[in-house]
């Protein structure tokens, strides 16, 4: 592992991995938005679009996005998805 990629803080690299990971869910209709990393290093993601209606929600979010962002970041504990109100307001 490079130096470079130590002094990213978990933060950014979660970033990172959400951009590369982003296009999969924009072709199907759908996109996501970070709402944020709590102290338990769960990122916290708000499904938007297609993604936030389709049943198959909770699925793409745990064998997809959750796979994807763990093997990048190995620090993540978890991905969760807020929904539209009160949850977002925790960051």
């Amino acid at each position: 592992m490079s130096e470079e990629i130590k002094e990213q803080s978990v933060e950014d690299r979660v970033k990172e991995a959400i951009e590369m990971f982003r296009p999969q869910l924009q072709a199907d209709g759908g996109d996501m938005e970070y709402i944020g990393l709590d102290e338990m290093n769960r990122v916290h993601l708000r499904l938007v679009g297609a993604c936030g209606s389709c049943p198959m929600a909770v699925m793409t979010l745990k064998m997809g996005v959750e796979r994807y962002i763990k093997d990048a970041v190995p620090e993540v504990t978890e991905v969760v998805q807020d929904g539209q109100d009160e949850d977002a307001q925790l960051f």
